[in-house]
């Protein structure tokens, strides 16, 4: 089947960290419709703001063939459907589709003969034609790649990048027959100046979205470990990785928590699959167990010095800077953070959260914390500096003293102030 790229009418679902960058560049040339079941979120974008700050409202401006709704009618007018919903792990760390299922039930309602879906949220090999087109047949009564046909091209979004948008990322392509798949190349060359990469099967695709970040959660769990043993030999690792990094082909990684919604998530989709046709992966679960504990353990060492000062735990009062997943973004999902928080509970401490890019009613929200609009000044016993925001670099040493008694800890996570200004470093 040969389809005609000046036909295209495009609709987004899901309009998150993901869709609306996407929706946007699609809008620039492309009659496109953004799509998401959040009317909030549809009312913010008709007004030209963007609470992710993704999308500037100029940008938003740009894109003079988008429109945005929350209802389904409108969705029909539409030939090619993308979805970009969340594809979060359930409290087993287990794959939860329900995102994709329902967005998939939603597409069954309103495609037509001869529409494309392709789809771009974060699965493991095989989900898109074992887990998501049965239902759209279910729903639609038309038949795979008879009446109606896919693609998948995953997302490389990294939020809070200004450098690296949606433009200037290589895009992984890919459809359920060769001319899907060199139309949704088409379709994606027309926006994506870094230029495409027609992957040979949606499962090659799949494949190769979920591996990237488990590349990356495997290389921080590494240094993680380092990290550790490298404390217990009195040795600073930032000083370490400065000295190793001299090697041209030593890999740049740094200690950290590892939350967000793509590299502390998408190795459970990889290894649910492995596990399903009984293989158990033993490097990639090991990686996880390192980057899951690594709360717990930024806790214990801050405890080990506040005892060493003589100050009193239970009881005591810390401040987490910090609650997003990165640095200089709003984006709070997955953040490992809260594993901090809830440690700190565990020991009795009372901990006050400062984050200048959180939303207050989303922090109240996903995780019941009610950031400060502003730290108190002379009142906590520690400080924990878990996320590099500009605005505590900004601060400084003494700006972040003054907030901490005569008698304290300030354990920096991420390298924000220099060695000599801190009791300890991750």
């Amino acid at each position: 089947m040969k389809l005609d790229l000046a036909k295209a009418n495009i609709a987004i679902i899901g309009l998150g960290y993901v869709g609306l960058p996407l929706a946007v560049e699609f809008g620039k040339h492309y009659p496109t419709l953004g799509f998401d079941i959040n009317q909030a979120r549809i009312k913010e974008l008709n007004q030209g703001e963007d609470h992710t700050l993704e999308v500037s409202a100029e940008e938003l401006a740009q894109a003079t063939q988008l429109s945005y709704s929350a209802d389904i009618a409108d969705l029909r007018r539409a030939n090619v459907f993308i979805v970009t919903v969340p594809t979060p792990i359930d409290a087993h760390r287990q794959p939860d589709l329900t995102p994709l299922i329902k967005a998939s039930e939603t597409l069954g309602k309103v495609m037509k003969a001869g529409d494309v879906v392709i789809y771009e949220s974060t699965v493991y090999p095989g989900a898109t034609e074992e887990d998501c087109i049965p239902v759209i047949e279910r729903v639609s009564g038309l038949k795979y790649n008879v009446d109606f046909f896919a693609g998948y091209s995953p997302e490389r979004i990294n939020p809070g990048d200004k450098e690296h948008r949606v433009t200037t990322i290589k895009k992984v392509t890919s459809g359920s027959t060769p001319d899907i798949a060199e139309f949704v190349d088409g379709l994606y060359r027309s926006i994506i100046t870094a230029g495409t990469y027609k992957a040979s099967s949606i499962r090659v695709a799949e494949a190769a979205k979920v591996i990237e970040n488990t590349q990356r959660d495997l290389n921080i769990a590494l240094i993680n470990e380092l990290a550790v043993i490298f404390n217990k030999l009195g040795i600073d690792t930032e000083e370490v990785l400065l000295a190793a990094g001299t090697k041209w082909n030593f890999l740049p990684f740094r200690p950290g928590l590892v939350g967000g919604h793509c590299i502390g998530v998408d190795p459970y989709y990889l290894t649910h699959k492995a596990q399903s046709i009984g293989y158990h992966p033993e490097v990639i679960l090991a990686g996880r167990r390192i980057n899951d504990s690594m709360g717990r353990y930024v806790v214990s060492e801050l405890v080990k010095a506040m005892v060493k000062r003589r100050i009193h735990v239970a009881g005591a009062k810390v401040l987490v800077m910090g609650l997003t997943f990165k640095e200089n973004c709003p984006d709070i999902r997955n953040t490992k953070v809260v594993d901090i928080l809830a440690e700190l509970k565990e020991y009795g401490v009372a901990a006050d959260v400062f984050d200048p890019w959180v939303n207050s009613d989303e922090a109240q929200h996903e995780y019941g914390i009610t950031p400060l609009s502003t730290p108190e000044q002379g009142a906590y016993d520690a400080v924990i500096l878990a996320v590099g925001h500009q605005q505590f670099r900004a601060m400084g040493a003494a700006g972040i003293r003054a907030l901490t008694k005569p008698e304290s800890v300030i354990y920096d996570l991420k390298y924000v102030l220099d060695k000599s200004m801190v009791d300890i470093r991750f």
